[in-house]
């Protein structure tokens, strides 16, 4: 197998880690402490300088003003803009819009293209997914409550839904509702274009995340959708489809979350160098010379630099065979790759001592919101639950099946 990366990506990733360095990662702390909506003009002329050098939407077609990039070249991007907890709003590639780009690019008809798809992709407006339910197992979306019942050409959404990232600020929310709940669980669900300024859609609280709420694009919103009324051509796709455009949307998804905390990783990574080199315990001696903190060092760059190739080779394949021949790899990636971050995040903040767990550092807010990668697109334990049925039904076990 052919490791080497090309020279045009090579140029593009020198170019991105520039600008990140120069442009980004200056900027964070007065993003943090601004809030996301004060700092909002500052992060515009971010995206615009980004749109001038011709690097805005990497993951996005050409047709719509991106880079096209494959899913193997868009991972190596995303580990690079992932080392700034900006890099990704900024370069237009955020979730969930870089998630709902896709469904409405797949989806969409004309009309709801020009006048969702289209302004998205430009990062003129941005947009939330509301799937998750606070009385339904995030783990299987097939038992949402949420209901769209049809009345005349209209649906009418009622229910409650939780931690739909992005809502403060959206333009507009996909909404997963039940459109037939009499049929079969994998056929019960629709996707809904519901535009946040539709009477019934209340935004009732930015969810508070280890004492955070967040604002803008930076929360997880709860939304009532109370006698919702909006048209059933906003529905995209057939009806009952909502479940599989879902797992079809989650899957590069999950790929571009494992790229985001390899970059995360490796911004740890290097503080944690930079730190045991640079401070002293003993006279001249630095932290570095210490065994322990070797092998946390040692550890870490053969855990980073292993989930990256399997992060990557799931990639390929599913640039190569799509998203359902690479299944088993993306579910092991997703909990491998998440453990990883967590190690390594821990590992640096141990490092850095008191340093680490105060805001002068990212390592302290990425500890913070992504405890989460564990938990968020499939708990680690339903990916390790469904690898292993596979792996067994491979070895005949009875009633092993691809849960």
């Amino acid at each position: 197998m052919d490791f080497s990366i090309p020279a045009a990506t090579k140029q593009l990733l020198a170019k991105i880690d520039d600008f990140v360095d120069r442009e980004v990662i200056p900027r964070e702390a007065e993003v943090f402490q601004q809030g996301y909506f004060k700092a909002e003009p500052m992060l515009r002329g971010l995206r615009g300088k980004v749109k001038e050098l011709g690097l805005w939407g990497p993951q996005l077609p050409k047709e719509l003003g991106g880079l096209g990039l494959t899913l193997v070249e868009h991972g190596l991007v995303s580990q690079s803009l992932g080392r700034s907890p900006l890099g990704h709003f900024v370069f237009g590639c955020n979730a969930p819009d870089a998630g709902n780009i896709e469904v409405l690019h797949k989806y969409g008809n004309a009309e709801q293209q020009a006048r969702w798809l289209e302004p998205l992709a430009r990062g003129d407006i941005r947009s939330c997914f509301s799937m998750t339910e606070p009385d339904s197992p995030g783990s299987n979306p097939t038992e949402l409550t949420c209901q769209a019942v049809k009345d005349g050409d209209h649906y009418v959404i009622d229910g409650e839904k939780w931690f739909t990232t992005s809502a403060d600020g959206a333009a507009f929310a996909i909404v997963m509702a039940v459109t037939d709940p009499k049929a079969p669980r994998h056929l019960r669900a629709s996707q809904i274009i519901v535009p946040t300024d539709t009477p019934g859609f209340h935004l009732t609280r930015n969810i508070s995340i280890m004492g955070h709420p967040g604002e803008g694009w930076m929360s997880h919103g709860q939304i009532k959708y109370t006698g919702v009324r909006v048209p059933q051509s906003n529905r995209l796709g057939p009806e009952g489809s909502g479940f599989l455009i879902a797992q079809e949307r989650l899957g590069p998804g999950r790929i571009h979350h494992c790229m985001r905390w390899l970059g995360i990783c490796e911004r740890a990574f290097d503080l944690m160098c930079k730190r045991a080199v640079s401070r002293k315990i003993d006279g001249d001696r630095p932290l570095g010379t210490r065994q322990l903190v070797q092998g946390w060092i040692a550890e870490c760059r053969a855990r980073i630099d292993a989930a990256r190739l399997m992060t990557l080779h799931a990639a390929w394949r599913i640039d190569a065979e799509g998203f359902h021949a690479a299944h088993e790899q993306v579910s092991t990636i997703k909990f491998f790759v998440a453990d990883v971050l967590m190690e390594v995040l821990d590992r640096s903040i141990q490092t850095h001592g008191a340093l680490g767990i105060t805001d002068d550092l990212p390592l302290a807010g990425w500890w913070a919101h992504e405890r989460g990668a564990r938990i968020y697109d499939g708990p680690d334990e339903v990916h390790k639950v469904s690898l292993a049925k596979r792996i067994l039904k491979r070895y005949g076990m009875a009633g092993a099946g691809s849960a």
